[in-house]
């Protein structure tokens, strides 16, 4: 079981980038996207669609684990327009055994491997931050695309506990990453 933090990494969320995208502190306009997501049939996979405020429940609570926890979501954006792109990070709400690494992307931005970019560079710098060997993803067993994704990152599924009893969980080994 990997242990929270005994001291905030970050109390903001630092920034990442990679060949095409910049990953940084959530700010409140990005709940505009995470409202259209949470109130689509594709939040189905994250125990949705929800209310506008349960989705702004979620997102706080979720921005909220930076200063709390030192780890949490970042907000994807594309390097040369700027455009809002999607939201990859590490999340462990209350009840979770462990940091999960989750993603979402804007409808316009699936496809791309946008989500596989943003999570390779989470996955380095949670291994080079925390020294973690390694962490997990918890897909509802019904999201093939998520499901897909986990296994294209070089994960492998396991017998562990996810969010719920039955989440396909899919864990990264973190140890040649840092």
């Amino acid at each position: 079981m990997i242990a929270r933090p005994q001291h905030i990494a970050h109390p903001s969320a630092p920034v990442l980038t990679t060949g095409r995208l910049r990953l940084r502190m959530p700010r409140y306009e990005d709940f505009a996207h995470r409202l259209a997501f949470y109130a689509s049939d594709r939040a189905v996979w994250e125990g949705g669609p929800y209310t506008a405020r349960e989705a702004w429940r979620l997102f706080a609570s979720e921005v909220g684990q930076w200063p709390l926890m030192g780890f949490g979501p970042f907000s994807v954006d594309d390097i040369g327009s700027g455009q809002y792109l999607g939201e990859v990070g590490i999340y462990q709400p209350e009840g979770y055994p462990e940091p999960e690494l989750g993603w979402f992307v804007v409808d316009g931005a699936e496809g791309r491997g946008i989500a596989a970019e943003a999570a390779r560079a989470v996955m380095e710098w949670a291994a080079q931050v925390f020294g973690w060997d390694h962490i997990d993803n918890y897909i509802d067993p019904g999201n093939q695309r998520s499901i897909a994704l986990g296994l294209r990152l070089g994960g492998v599924m396991v017998d562990a506990p996810g969010d719920d009893p039955t989440d396909v969980v899919i864990r990264h080994d973190l140890r040649a990453l840092a």
